[in-house]
């Protein structure tokens, strides 16, 4: 399987993380990794080769876990949600 990335991804991996936009580009390139492993795993499995399934099935977990971090750091940074527990001020 051969991993290509986009020049956008490449740029955003090579550096700190700087926007909400980003940590949204790396969960998307997580995630798309991950799908192109499951679909490899899957691959392997139809020819019956136990080691490059379970190499691709693990891969495909970590870009899971990865992109799930990354999508879970853009919500949590995102100042357009109001926090349900926030309690109002008497000026409200």
């Amino acid at each position: 399987m051969n991993d290509q990335t986009s020049p956008e991804i490449d740029a955003v991996a090579d550096e700190d993380f700087e926007t909400i936009g980003d940590y949204h580009r790396m969960a998307a390139h997580h995630f798309t990794a991950a799908a192109k492993h499951h679909l490899a795993a899957a691959d392997a499995d139809d020819e019956g080769n136990e080691e490059a399934n379970a190499r691709h099935a693990l891969l495909a977990y970590r870009h899971q876990l990865n992109g799930v971090q990354c999508a879970e750091i853009a919500m949590m940074e995102s100042d357009t949600l109001d926090d349900e527990f926030d309690v109002p001020s008497e000026e409200d």
